[in-house]
């Protein structure tokens, strides 16, 4: 299966580029290219292989849920530019 100049211009169309001449040559051997090395690997012999999702044997690496106090409105305030009560104080942005 190879990649045409019109379908390089197709696919530059829906993505909103323009390519001179030139360059949709440049595009297409380029893809032609990259179709040729993919069906290089569909001749590898893959029978008998798991499919996978990832090459390395890996688990979920989440670490467990753990409850930490929160810090006091106080400390958390004084870090604030400006402040309304216990509240941080920001400019309105809807009028």
């Amino acid at each position: 299966m190879a990649v045409t100049v019109e379908e390089v211009r197709g696919v530059a169309a829906l993505a909103r580029l323009s390519f001179s001449p030139a360059d949709e040559e440049r595009l297409t051997g380029e893809l032609n290219r990259i179709l040729q090395y993919m069906d290089r690997l569909n001749e590898l012999d893959t029978e008998g292989v798991e499919p996978t999702s990832h090459v390395l044997p890996l688990a979920n690496a989440f670490r467990p849920d753990e409850v930490d106090p929160s810090p006091a409105v106080a400390d958390i305030l004084a870090a604030a530019p400006q402040r309304q009560e216990s509240y941080f104080k920001v400019p309105r942005i809807i009028d």
